[in-house]
């Protein structure tokens, strides 16, 4: 079974950036398509990235896009998200997910993002 831990959140201006790192710990991390969602206050947990277990499939929501960049490490053991051009309405804590299929293996504790002036 694997679990996941991620990192790297905090406080950001408009316009700036953070990068996020998931590190998996406890099962064979290559096999598992990754995600990465988003939880604001009062919304709905909402899926922001994806990538297949080698790298080669990479996904985005729309309002993300050209922003936002996935990338894993299999070596590592470890998924990322680095923001850029961050936005306020991009607030959210953040979660990685170990994904087989339509099974959801694990979820992070999630890291919380905050876009601020």
């Amino acid at each position: 079974q694997v679990q996941l831990v991620e990192s790297g959140g905090g406080l950001v201006q408009p316009g700036g950036s953070l990068s996020l790192s998931c590190a998996a710990s406890g099962s064979a991390f290559s096999i598992y398509t990754m995600n990465w969602y988003r939880q604001a206050p009062g919304n709905q947990r909402e899926w922001v990235a994806s990538i297949s277990p080698g790298g080669g499939i990479i996904n985005y929501v729309d309002s993300v896009k050209g922003r936002f960049t996935i990338s894993r490490d299999n070596a590592k053991n470890t998924m990322y998200l680095q923001m850029n051009s961050l936005k306020i309405e991009d607030t959210a804590v953040y979660f990685c997910n170990a994904r087989i299929a339509t099974h959801d293996a694990a979820w992070g504790q999630g890291t919380q993002v905050t876009v601020s002036s």
